[in-house]
């Protein structure tokens, strides 16, 4: 079938959902330190920050344990969406330890987990973001026999101009900017004959579609090069509207439409960031989450998101919706609103950096380019 996606929240027919397998490592360098900033502790998610190391390369390595769990959770996730009908497609598994290499960098990859993050519908045209994290740098390679196949039936298919990523590619204003020691105290950056200045990179998942209309969170200089560029690509067929550092990159554990007229917020305070026609619609504030929802962690497991991610639902159509049922507070909320909730378990969401929206990439929902803010 070709790509036809232009919403959130039209009925889903096809879905590509991610994989973990093979996530051996994080390389906890100057990317992944700036990707993953808590904001709203002023801090840094990762237990090893240590003020005024410099030019030090550290690594994690998840247990087995969690990563073989978090396939379990997601092989659920597979059977529940094709219960629903949907059409399943899974990306290649990351095979076995190797290592990046280019001539500003080297990271250890790691799978396509989180393929919200790298890649966006608009209508009929797939296209695939810059990476900000350097390991991910290929990761959409592990799409590629499914985006081929998309390809031959008659789907556009569009890369970002891909960066160089030198450690002065990167504004780090944000970061600094957080309360936080200045990015310069993290990781010692280099000059590289290489460098030309800050470059493209932004995440297809700092988007959300509402048919013609596209907001796109904008927090640094890079990602203000990326919606320059996306507003050229895609200038007369769709209407982007910049909003101005709700956060330091995704917005989907923070605000999701869920059908026309209603929005699932972390809190009222989002509204605040968003577009005027926005602030009309109905609100459903998703509950405080209790510590009871997560699974105990020794202090030398890597957080990487908050406790909020359980916000990263997934809209199979306008009243059915599938959320951790770890979170029994978000789902009952859910359905005092009116949805059909599918209850579907997610341990370790908190370590692997993604809920059920961040592990699917739709590509083909009904409906097409309506003007649903007019």
């Amino acid at each position: 079938m070709k790509i036809n996606s232009y919403d959130e929240w039209s009925p889903l027919r096809e879905v590509i959902v991610g994989s973990g397998i093979n996530l051996t490592q994080h390389d906890i360098e100057l990317s992944f330190k700036l990707f993953f900033h808590d904001e709203a502790n002023s801090a840094f998610y990762y237990p090893k920050y240590q003020p005024g190391r410099t030019g030090a390369k550290d690594s994690h390595a998840p247990k087995t344990r969690y990563v073989e769990e978090l396939e379990e959770d997601i092989e659920l996730f597979v059977d529940a969406l094709k219960q629903l009908s949907v059409s399943v497609h899974r990306p290649l598994e990351l095979s076995g330890p190797n290592v990046i290499t280019t001539p500003s960098f080297s990271a250890t990859p790691t799978p396509a987990l989180n393929v919200r993050d790298q890649a966006i519908v608009f209508g009929d045209e797939v296209v695939e973001t810059p990476p900000q994290v350097r390991a991910r740098y290929f990761e959409n390679d592990l799409l590629k026999p499914v985006l081929y196949d998309y390809f031959r039936q008659g789907s556009r298919w569009t890369t970002m101009p891909r960066p160089v990523m030198t450690d002065l590619s990167f504004d780090t204003e944000w970061v600094s900017g957080q309360n936080t020691p200045a990015a310069e105290s993290i990781v010692k950056r280099t000059p590289s004959p290489a460098d030309i200045g800050f470059e493209i990179m932004i995440d297809a998942a700092q988007c959300l579609r509402f048919g013609r209309d596209v907001i796109v969170n904008v927090a640094t200089e890079n990602h203000e090069l990326g919606l320059e560029w996306l507003r050229r690509h895609l200038e007369g067929r769709f209407r982007l509207h910049a909003v101005k550092r709700l956060s330091g990159n995704h917005i989907d554990s923070l605000v999701l439409p869920l059908r026309p007229g209603t929005l699932l917020l972390r809190n009222e305070s989002v509204v605040d960031y968003l577009p005027e026609q926005l602030r009309t619609w109905d609100r459903i504030i998703a509950p405080e989450p209790s510590e009871n929802n997560f699974p105990a962690y020794d202090d030398d497991d890597l957080i990487l998101t908050t406790p909020y991610i359980d916000l990263n639902v997934l809209s199979v159509d306008a009243e059915t919706i599938v959320v951790n049922s770890l979170s029994p507070e978000l789902m009952r909320r859910l359905e005092a609103a009116g949805f059909t909730v599918v209850p579907v378990r997610h341990r370790h969401r908190r370590l692997f950096g993604g809920g059920f929206h961040c592990f699917t990439l739709d590509t083909v929902r009904d409906g097409g380019p309506e003007d649903y803010w007019d």
